[in-house]
């Protein structure tokens, strides 16, 4: 499959789609399924409704230790979710920022901001690739079940080293693979969309994180699906489960 725009570019509108309601996430936007993958259900109060769609494998922020008057960078935000709890983490002397390749999702989350009272998050636009944010300026970076829709996946943990600050870290949750994935799959746009193919086995996914000059790099959570309890559907869902993990991986920008 080709790593090109053409992905991005189905990426795109699959979640311009979800922004607006034509089509449905990977995941479930119920909140019974949120709890399930880490979320407190005071978290799910603690968001405006219609931030929670569903698109997450895990709650980063469990893991995170978020403090007060902290900058916090969500790659991938989507609709909000994370970043309006990372926001009631680091409270009014802090703040957060959401970075979405999708207007649509931008906009969504704009609007849930200014509905809630959010002050203290922002939403811009661009790619996790490249992102729009100053060298050094963000103390945690965040993630849910983002990277592994990107195809530079190098690129992305080099740019989250670049804009933390000396001493920062990072702690992602994503979908990674203990096992490849058949040929078939791989190729697949849907499935690409769908969260599953453009996954990377678990040690190179590791692997790119130390390459970009992170340290104490560790898997400090991690489940595997093993049936279709979360991809149940379409035939190359049911396949991919088996080989599916969810991990949540913590890592240290080195002080200077």
């Amino acid at each position: 499959m080709s790593a090109g725009p053409d992905i991005r570019t189905a990426v795109r509108e699959k979640y311009a789609e979800i922004a607006t309601g034509e089509a449905a996430g990977c995941g479930c936007a119920c909140d019974g399924i949120a709890q399930h993958i880490g979320y407190a259900r005071q978290d799910l109060e603690d968001v405006p409704a219609g931030a929670n769609l569903g698109l997450g494998c895990g709650n980063p922020l469990q893991h995170a230790a978020v403090r007060a008057g902290e900058a916090v960078l969500d790659l991938g935000s989507g609709a909000g979710m994370d970043a309006f709890l990372a926001a009631r983490a680091t409270g009014p002397g802090g703040r957060v920022i959401g970075v979405d390749m999708t207007p649509a999702m931008i906009e969504k989350a704009r609007a849930h901001a200014a509905a809630g009272g959010f002050t203290n998050v922002e939403f811009r636009l661009g790619e996790i690739e490249q992102l729009p944010v100053a060298d050094a300026s963000v103390d945690v970076v965040i993630s849910n079940c983002v990277i592994n829709l990107s195809p530079e996946k190098d690129r992305v943990f080099r740019e989250a080293f670049r804009v933390l600050r000396p001493g920062g870290r990072m702690l992602v949750s994503d979908l990674v693979l203990g096992r490849p994935l058949p040929e078939e799959i791989r190729s697949s746009v849907e499935a690409y969309v769908g969260c599953v193919a453009g996954a990377s086995l678990r040690e190179e996914y590791l692997g790119h994180i130390r390459t970009a000059g992170f340290t104490e790099v560790e898997v400090v959570e991690e489940r595997t699906y093993g049936d279709s309890e979360v991809f149940g559907g379409a035939e190359w869902l049911r396949q991919a489960a088996t080989a599916v993990t969810s991990a949540k991986v913590r890592a240290v920008k080195p002080p200077a």
